[in-house]
């Protein structure tokens, strides 16, 4: 299975490049990964609705750009539905036995994604109500597809 993770911003922390290391290393025997990091639009502080339209607009296309045609789009969203890493792993097991071996995760900038992102996702993912920093996002859906995998797999994974 092919899987992108396409996200917003780029990471400074190094703790969290570390983390994100270890789990691109372990996938690496259950899949191919990408992970694409799309530049950030600059933002003031104080923005009005139309700016950060405007920003959303400019990150979306740029999103959008590395999406692969036909790939199956999961976007991360606060308002998309909640599964446990069981759930999430049938999720995956299912596209990957229907044929659709190309999965998108999109993880959105500062302050989300645009209209025409939302247009282009084939399913919507919450992992909280809470909002989290997108860089410490990536490092958690990085850990859960691992975990998802090692669920499909039979294989132990702590709890």
């Amino acid at each position: 299975m092919n899987i992108t993770i396409v996200s917003v911003g780029k990471i400074k922390e190094k703790y969290i490049k570390l983390g994100m290391d270890e789990f691109q290393k372990r996938l690496s025997k259950y899949c191919k990964l990408s992970v694409i990091e799309v530049a950030d639009e600059k933002a003031p502080e104080n923005m009005s609705e139309k700016e950060m339209e405007n920003v959303r607009r400019a990150e979306g296309q740029r999103t959008l750009s590395n999406i692969k045609e036909g790939s199956y789009v999961i976007t991360l969203e606060i308002g998309g539905s909640m599964l446990s890493s069981e759930e999430l792993a049938g999720k995956m097991e299912k596209l990957g036995v229907s044929g659709k071996s190309d999965i998108t995760f999109v993880i959105g900038g500062s302050i989300g994604l645009s209209d025409e992102v939302l247009r282009r996702s084939d399913y919507a993912l919450s992992f909280s109500r809470m909002t989290f920093p997108h860089q410490l996002m990536r490092l958690i859906l990085l850990e859960q597809i691992y975990r998802s995998y090692r669920i499909i797999r039979n294989e132990p994974y702590h709890k």
